[in-house]
């Protein structure tokens, strides 16, 4: 008896709708499948890093196919290619194509090819009618996609895939204290990495504009010392401050944030008490129960992050 939530659906849904947009991104962007692309070829420290999750990924979603662990299988590809293609390769990818770098567009035209194919091909076993259908648009071919090979993890870049990684984690984390903390969308702030040691100071050079494109950062400087009124946040060896004194009332927030906590103890306390009760744990549907259940993880998960924004505004005062 499979309790599916009608939920889950429409992630999945929705799931497919990215699949599908990052084909279009593909599409428009001119990418085509080149025959003769090899993944060692491949120059760009991007383009590098998406093939070595891609040689990752396989592993994983192989492992847990022919283990029968299809529910890791599913779950390592979904991360892939929500999380990893279709949110940040795509957005990594724009400044490339809208380049004059000529060399750059066409290895990475391939390249985002033959990820693609390969994601059809993983994917296949778990959704295989829109990705037969993708494979079918996305190349001139006569085969199906059920017939193509399995992908194999024959490539790996660690420095490659460290970079990027740290890339994406810095803007992560920066995107996560703006939103905690309420920072308007349009307002950008200076970021000041304390502690960086060199390769840390190499890679926010090399990808600057990016960090300031996608963490809607102002300018990068780096210190010794945190300035005051700074969020932080620990990157690696580092520590990445964002001084927003200037761009919120930090009382105001801490205000708010106070009030929200208070909010979702109550709520918390309401749903143990219920819980606590065995009268309804015994006499409830069991659907019912499990929903209460994790309607209470979601709301300690919440109150993790309501007091970890406090601490940053009250460390930013």
């Amino acid at each position: 008896d499979v309790k599916l939530d009608p939920a889950r659906v429409a992630g999945y849904r929705n799931f497919g709708t990215k699949l599908w947009n990052a084909t279009r991104f593909a599409e428009m962007n001119e990418v085509k499948r080149d025959p003769s692309f090899k993944p060692e070829d491949a120059k760009l420290t991007l383009n590098r890093w998406v093939l070595t999750e891609l040689g990752r990924a396989t592993a994983a979603i192989t492992d847990g196919i022919t283990s029968y662990r299809f529910n890791d299988a599913a779950a390592s590809a979904y991360r892939f290619v929500w999380n990893l293609v279709c949110d940040w390769y795509v957005e990594l990818l724009k400044p490339v194509f809208m380049g004059d770098d000529e060399a750059a567009k066409a290895e990475s035209r391939a390249c985002m090819a033959y990820v693609l194919d390969e994601i059809y091909k993983l994917l296949h076993p778990m959704m295989p009618f829109m990705t037969e259908e993708l494979w079918k648009q996305t190349a001139d071919r006569n085969t199906l996609l059920c017939q193509a090979a399995w992908p194999t993890p024959d490539f790996e870049d660690a420095a490659a895939a460290a970079e990027i990684n740290w890339l994406i984690e810095l803007v992560t984390g920066i995107r996560s204290v703006r939103s905690e903390m309420n920072v308007p969308p349009s307002a950008t702030a200076p970021l000041v990495l304390v502690g960086a040691n060199e390769q840390s100071r190499e890679r926010a050079a090399r990808h600057n504009a990016a960090i300031r494109r996608l963490a809607r950062v102002s300018e990068i400087d780096f210190a010794d010392g945190g300035p005051k009124g700074a969020a932080q946040i620990v990157i690696g060896e580092a520590t990445a401050c964002l001084p927003l004194g200037d761009l919120i009332d930090l009382k105001a927030e801490e205000a708010r944030l106070t009030k929200e906590l208070s909010k979702n103890a109550d709520e918390i306390g309401r749903i143990e008490k219920k819980l606590g009760n065995p009268n309804f744990v015994s006499k409830a549907a069991p659907e019912v129960v499990e929903a209460e259940r994790e309607k209470l993880t979601t709301l300690q998960e919440g109150r993790a992050k309501l007091e970890t924004a406090i601490a940053r505004v009250r460390d930013a005062s």
